[in-house]
């Protein structure tokens, strides 16, 4: 299956619990950390959730 890379451009502080957690299990958590997960749907979900503080690499 196809990998996407996830890369956070935004920092956690004073968002909401729920978005600190997205991150978390995204495995991002500080700024310009980069992460290739498996591109499934409930990944996808999860990155338009946080979509505000992440950017998806071609």
């Amino acid at each position: 299956m196809a990998t996407i890379k996830i890369k956070q451009v935004k920092g956690q502080a004073g968002r909401p619990v729920d978005q600190k957690a997205t991150l978390q299990s995204l495995g991002l958590g500080k700024i310009n950390r980069v992460v290739e997960r498996e591109d499934t749907p409930s990944l996808r979900g999860m990155i338009r959730k946080v979509e505000h503080l992440v950017e998806v690499i071609d």
